[in-house]
């Protein structure tokens, strides 16, 4: 009950979009990690880190939507990865159980999506369906401001024209594509610019990749949180 209640305090501090989106199911993100997420996006306007705003598991598109309306307020370009179909299978030993039951609950079609609806993974046409709720909210997929790349990270990463980078929202659940991600992301990175960590508490595949990183990097530093901050020094 506590936490019910917390949740909605949270809920009004949220922009209308963000709101929005909840309201419309296409986000997995609890109030409190939307609220770090809108902060940061802000934070990043306000101090005019240079750079692009990046989704890596964009899902349905409700983050990405946040996050591409947070990045037109100040010019710069959002960029969306994913499949858009079910979610790659975890492919490390260091992923854990968790992980790889959770993978057969998706696979076998247990997963339950969000409410009463189908689990997006199962749903034909995803990245149609996410084009259309990014222009439902007024934000066109155009393939130069807002880009949605389909396909596995290491296929599409490659290929984008970016450049420079300021806020990427890592929600890629295990140890490969995160630390793929990291690996590859952080040489694009401004000074001060933020990753956002989503399944760092959620799966121990992506709190190890996160983990090993810092170890390895002394320009990085973690803010902890729900879904903690990364902060390119």
């Amino acid at each position: 009950m506590r936490q019910r209640i917390v949740n909605k305090l949270r809920t009004f501090q949220l922009s209308k979009t963000s709101r929005a989106v909840r309201r419309e199911r296409l986000t997995y993100l609890a109030p409190q990690k939307m609220l770090r997420l809108e902060k940061a996006a802000g934070q990043l306007n306000k101090q005019k880190v240079p750079g692009a705003f990046c989704e890596f598991g964009i899902a349905l598109g409700g983050s990405g939507i946040v996050m591409a309306e947070y990045a037109s307020a100040q010019g710069r370009s959002f960029h969306g990865f994913d499949v858009f179909e079910m979610i790659p299978p975890p492919t490390s030993e260091k992923d854990g159980e968790k992980a790889h039951q959770r993978y057969e609950a998706i696979r076998d079609g247990k997963s339950k999506g969000i409410g009463e609806d189908t689990y997006y993974g199962y749903l034909d046409n995803l990245y149609d369906r996410v084009v259309t709720s990014f222009k439902d909210h007024n934000l066109a997929v155009d393939g130069t401001k807002i880009v949605l790349h389909k396909g596995l990270f290491e296929e599409t990463l490659p290929r984008a024209q970016i450049g420079q980078i300021a806020l990427a929202h890592i929600d890629c659940d295990w140890y490969d594509p995160v630390r793929y991600c990291l690996d590859n992301v952080a040489g694009h990175m401004s000074t001060g610019a933020l990753f956002l960590i989503d399944d760092y508490h959620d799966f121990g595949g992506a709190r190890i990749a996160v983990d090993e990183f810092l170890q390895e990097r002394d320009d990085f530093m973690m803010e902890p949180g729900p879904n903690p901050y990364l902060i390119k020094l």
